[in-house]
């Protein structure tokens, strides 16, 4: 979508609040799950992990059943619209993820479910650090979570530090600035470009039940 000349711009509506929330949410959490774990509360720990996989409970399903921009149909395209993206000398006007960006999402999102899940069983029992779900399996399983656990951690820091030389990129040589928008919620674009399209709440509560059942389920299993 590219405003021909003189196209009115307006402020039009982008990310609802449930996106905003949670994208910000994961910016406090996964430097708090850090701090945690280098400084032994890993009752904290434990507890930061679970409000963490909630939250990606809720944004998964978010990303089937919420606002048009939260979906996932509305932002990951194959390669060729990737690299023609990329390519471009200058970010055209778009409503919601990039192609590009759309991908990030994905990795970053399936990195931390990877994190979640290993954390769920990773631990030794002998010095009282483990997972809620530790004793399901065996002490082998257990530690190779374990070092996986720690592994993935890096390769999220090194999605989190691609997304903010993304952030600088676009904002310096596309001229696009992907923060504002994530904070407010809109963005400028011409007028004839279709916004958010909000989804009704009951979807959210249900998504909010269906994430507290999974931590329900989780802590009942640790028992």
């Amino acid at each position: 979508m590219t405003p021909g000349r003189g196209a009115e711009i307006v402020r039009t509506p982008l990310w609802d609040w449930p996106v905003r929330v949670i994208h910000w949410s994961f910016a406090a959490l996964i430097p708090a799950l850090w701090w945690t774990a280098e400084n032994g509360e890993m009752g904290w720990h434990t507890s930061i992990g679970t409000v963490l996989m909630q939250l990606l409970v809720i944004r998964v399903l978010w990303g089937f059943v919420g606002g048009s921009t939260a979906r996932f149909s509305s932002f990951v395209r194959g390669p060729r619209a990737v690299f023609a993206h990329l390519r471009s000398p200058r970010e055209e006007p778009s409503v919601g993820h990039n192609p590009a960006g759309g991908w990030s999402v994905l990795a970053l999102l399936g990195l931390m479910a990877l994190q979640v899940s290993l954390g769920l069983v990773a631990g030794d029992p002998d010095d009282g650090t483990t997972g809620p779900l530790n004793h399901l399996v065996s002490s082998t399983t257990a530690g190779q979570a374990t070092e996986l656990h720690g592994a993935v951690f890096y390769l999220i820091l090194a999605m989190i530090a691609l997304h903010l030389a993304a952030i600088v990129y676009y904002r310096v040589i596309k001229r696009e600035n992907l923060i504002a928008p994530m904070i407010t919620g809109s963005k400028p674009l011409p007028a004839s470009a279709d916004g958010l399209k909000k989804a009704p709440v009951w979807r959210l509560i249900a998504c909010v039940v269906v994430a507290w059942l999974t931590g329900w389920v989780v802590w009942v299993g640790a028992a």
